[in-house]
């Protein structure tokens, strides 16, 4: 016999057929929650061609058969990492842009602790997924060369800049040291998230030949 998988999440019959609605109208879907206040502490519901996971997202597990992936920040996976969680859909109206709020329900995360068996299952599977890894293996991140001098140069001080701001209306924290690929990812993320129109910053290396 092999050895016993453990999952992170699933979802109960109703948010498993809501998912399904959605994605018949919007096409293939995730679901995100963060450790901000208000709506960023309960699952929200997006088109995956509307938000970038990006480095501080875990890679929680996938539900509605293997279509839809779940993420949470990583500050909120601190928090849950040793619980099992359960995506439901309960009555309600829930705030932001989340797909299923003018359906009249919105999504609800229930959780209880792993056992100890699980818990030992899951620390032996090794670290946790980030959503850049995802987002790399599914579809390709926002910057392709993660090893290369753009992905690995250090963040510029208008990324930050806006990373800050961002943070702030969100609820969020921005993750010290992040270099300029990790930030362009975030920041498409957030800028997804409150429908901002990015702000074209142009950002030129030094050149050699000016040295």
């Amino acid at each position: 016999m092999g050895a016993v998988q453990v999952g992170r999440v699933d979802a109960t019959p109703a948010a498993e057929a809501m998912l399904k609605k959605l994605a018949d109208r919007a096409g293939p879907l995730l679901l995100h929650q963060s450790g901000g206040c208000c709506d960023g502490s309960s699952p929200m519901c997006y088109s995956q061609s509307d938000f970038q996971v990006g480095p501080s997202d875990v890679h929680l597990g996938v539900i509605a058969e293997g279509a839809v992936p779940v993420f949470m920040g990583e500050q909120q996976f601190a928090y849950w990492a040793h619980t099992h969680l359960t995506i439901d859909l309960v009555p309600g109206r829930g705030g932001g842009f989340s797909l299923e709020a003018p359906e009249g329900f919105r999504f609800l995360t229930r959780s209880r602790l792993f056992t100890d068996d699980e818990v030992a299952t899951l620390e032996a599977a090794g670290p946790v997924e980030r959503g850049t890894a995802w987002a790399a293996a599914h579809r390709g991140g926002a910057i392709t060369d993660t090893s290369g001098a753009v992905w690995n140069r250090p963040a510029t001080a208008e990324q930050l800049h806006e990373l800050h701001t961002l943070a702030a209306e969100l609820g969020e924290d921005v993750p010290s040291g992040m270099r300029y690929g990790e930030a362009a990812q975030q920041l498409e993320g957030w800028r997804r998230r409150t429908r901002r129109t990015p702000v074209i910053v142009d950002v030129r290396l030094p050149d050699p030949a000016d040295a």
